[in-house]
């Protein structure tokens, strides 16, 4: 039940087909429908990491206890590469992590997600940002992370604390 989710703005305007015309609306844009099992589901914040997987298993405790879908998101890592062409300013390029891949096909293959409905989302950018995008998309419930411990949450903020300070709708961070 794994997949990847290509949103699309929830402002997004469809064309209304007009009563009065002889054909109905022929090519009526596609629109991302938030599939019902995943409408005010569990999302949760997943990496690999040892934080990330202990902040999965509770996510998945609380979607299963509360019925409802569990929605794992990846933020990949854009690592800004300096391009220099002669005397131009230098130029940022994103450089995909790729690593969504591999962890959609460690949970696929994963036994402990067979409990609840679930499905892998892959952003870019921000963490903080993405993983409340994701959650008002759903309307998520609440937003599960794991701890940040090291010397780069404390110099530039953990995502749980920067998460915690944003949100709208409750964060639960998991140690």
């Amino acid at each position: 039940m794994a997949g990847h989710e290509f949103s699309e703005p929830a402002d997004r305007k469809r064309p209304v087909a007009d009563p009065t015309a002889a054909e109905p609306l022929a090519a009526e844009e596609p629109r991302h429908s938030c599939d019902p099992a995943f409408k005010h589901g569990v999302v949760v914040g997943f990496d690999g990491s040892t934080s990330s997987e202990r902040a999965l298993a509770y996510a998945i405790g609380m979607a299963h206890r509360s019925g409802s879908g569990l929605i794992i998101v990846h933020v990949a890592n854009r690592l800004p590469t300096t391009v220099w062409a002669g005397c131009e300013p230098p130029v940022f390029v994103d450089v995909p992590d790729h690593r969504t891949e591999v962890l959609g096909l460690e949970l696929a293959c994963a036994d402990y997600l067979a409990e609840v409905p679930w499905i892998l989302v892959e952003r870019g950018g921000d963490i903080c940002h993405e993983l409340e995008e994701v959650g008002r998309e759903y309307e998520a419930d609440a937003i599960v992370v794991g701890s940040t411990h090291g010397i780069v949450g404390r110099i530039f903020g953990s995502v749980a604390g920067r998460l915690a300070k944003r949100a709208k709708r409750p964060v639960i961070v998991i140690p």
